[in-house]
């Protein structure tokens, strides 16, 4: 049975030249269906976020099926079924807005991990306990191209559209992220330590296993270092991914975090969504990179750099924060 809705689903044209049309909704066996056109570049492909407002309050829904990363056509069909989220069916109004895809972000459902390891240096001890909420990160590091999408140059020093980019500092990203965040209404940042060792480590999937490196003990299935790297950084994803589907935590370029570093952090860190000591000179970095040995591409070791610093072993990866309920 169809039941028609007496709302009205709001249609959203931003950026570049995409356009949602022919948005129809309906109820069908305890569901929310939306069907939706969409025009575009045929040559790309695009995000399609949903906020539904009900009562004065919106909502990311979480309980959908069908694709949120399409192409342009036709007949496009999402499912939403707000019973399982503990929400009524019915009096909503949705908002779709459509959004060139530039980076590939996983969903990591927040959870409980052990953070930290006995066997490296006294700056990753102890180990302790830590609670994260859900976020997205990057499949990969942000690539050369990417960035100069974003900032209209490459710093880089090895040259290559899909190799990771490098020679940015702390303090070169937190311009990168303004624009970033400007041009698609979205809240990127860089990843918490916590964040970062917690998808290395796989997420919950993970939950019964500790790998050394993200997603084996075997550094030569899933990282580019010292040994195998040939002195250069290498195009993102061609090694094995972890768990979760993320490539390159371990090696290829380090990776900045959000966080101050403070060797004896861990001592006192707040067990839930841990941001890093509040003021010290020194800004984080995770993963190691392609001239490390194996010892500093572990999960859990640490390293630190000034907010200024500039390398070519050195990168970053995106998070983007999951919108509250």
């Amino acid at each position: 049975m169809r039941i028609k809705l007496f709302t009205l689903l709001l249609l959203v044209n931003i950026g570049f030249t995409q356009t949602l049309s022919n948005v129809k909704q309906s109820i069908e066996n305890g569901r929310i269906v939306i069907t939706y056109d969409l025009t575009g570049d045929a040559q790309k492909s695009y995000d399609i976020t949903i906020n539904a407002t009900k009562d004065g309050k919106t909502i990311i829904p979480r309980a959908i099926a069908g694709p949120v990363y399409v192409k342009p056509g036709v007949k496009h069909i999402l499912w939403w079924e707000p019973l399982l989220e503990g929400r009524e069916l019915q009096g909503w109004t949705f908002r779709l807005t459509a959004s060139e895809r530039l980076f590939n972000m996983v969903f990591v459902k927040g959870g409980t991990f052990e953070m930290g390891s006995n066997d490296g240096g006294d700056d990753e001890k102890p180990i302790h306990t830590v609670i994260l909420s859900d976020f997205y990160i990057g499949a990969t590091e942000v690539t050369q191209a990417q960035w100069e999408a974003i900032m209209g140059n490459n710093p880089s020093h090895f040259k290559g559209d899909n190799l990771p980019v490098e020679q940015v500092s702390w303090d070169d990203i937190q311009w990168f992220l303004k624009k970033l965040n400007l041009q698609t209404d979205q809240t990127y940042r860089l990843p918490t330590e916590a964040e970062w060792e917690y998808a290395a480590r796989g997420g919950v999937q993970s939950s019964n296993v500790s790998y050394q490196y993200a997603g084996s003990n075997t550094i030569g299935d899933l990282a580019w270092y010292k040994d195998n790297s040939g002195s250069t950084t290498h195009p993102v994803a061609q090694k094995q991914p972890n768990e979760l589907g993320l490539y390159d935590m371990s090696g290829n370029v380090w990776e900045w975090c959000n966080d101050n570093y403070d060797a004896n952090y861990y001592q006192n860190s707040a067990k839930k969504n841990p941001q890093g000591p509040s003021s010290v000179q020194y800004r984080l970095l995770r993963g190691g990179s392609w001239d490390f040995n194996t010892q500093l591409c572990r999960v859990a070791a640490r390293v630190r750099d000034l907010p200024y610093g500039r390398s070519n072993y050195i990168g970053f990866r995106l998070v983007r924060v999951v919108s509250s309920q």
